[in-house]
C-alpha cells in the first residue's frame, strides 16, 4: 500500500505557472507507474499526465500537452507536475494517484485503473 500527499497548488493568473508535487510513503514507489488527474466542478475526474515506473515515455492529455511536464524521482519518492501557461480553464482539484503495475515503460490513463489517490490541490487560475 502506498500513501500519497499533494502539495503545491494555489492562485495563480492566467499565463503563469505552478509546479505540483506528491510524495509518496509506505511502499516500494518504483513499483507503481504514477499519475495525475483534475476533477473540476460538476465535472467527471480527468487523466491529465502519467509517468512510468522507470520514468521512460510520459503521456499527456492533448489538453495540456506542450504546456505540462510530469517527471518523478525514484529515489526521493516524488513525482511532480510542472504546468505552465496555465488558462481559467484548467481551474480544478488536482489528485496524485498510483497505478501498482506489472508495466514498466507504458502507462495507463484511466481513472479505475489507478490504485492509490491522494487527497488533492486546488489549482485555480483567474483570467
Amino acid at each position: 500500500q502506498v500513501q500519497l500527499v499533494e502539495s503545491g497548488g494555489g492562485l495563480v493568473q492566467a499565463g503563469g505557472s505552478l509546479r505540483l508535487s506528491c510524495a509518496a510513503s509506505g511502499s516500494t514507489f518504483s513499483s507503481y507507474a504514477m499519475g495525475w488527474f483534475r476533477q473540476a466542478p460538476g465535472r467527471e475526474r480527468e487523466f491529465v499526465a502519467a509517468i512510468s515506473r522507470s520514468g521512460a515515455k510520459p503521456s499527456y492529455a492533448d489538453s495540456v500537452k506542450g504546456r505540462f511536464t510530469i517527471s518523478r524521482d525514484n529515489a526521493k519518492n516524488t513525482v511532480v507536475l510542472q504546468m505552465n501557461s496555465l488558462k481559467s480553464e484548467d481551474t480544478a482539484a488536482y489528485y496524485c494517484a498510483a497505478d501498482r503495475t506489472m508495466l514498466t515503460i507504458t502507462v495507463r490513463t484511466a481513472v479505475d485503473e489507478y490504485d492509490y489517490w491522494g487527497q488533492g490541490t486546488q489549482v485555480t487560475v483567474s483570467s
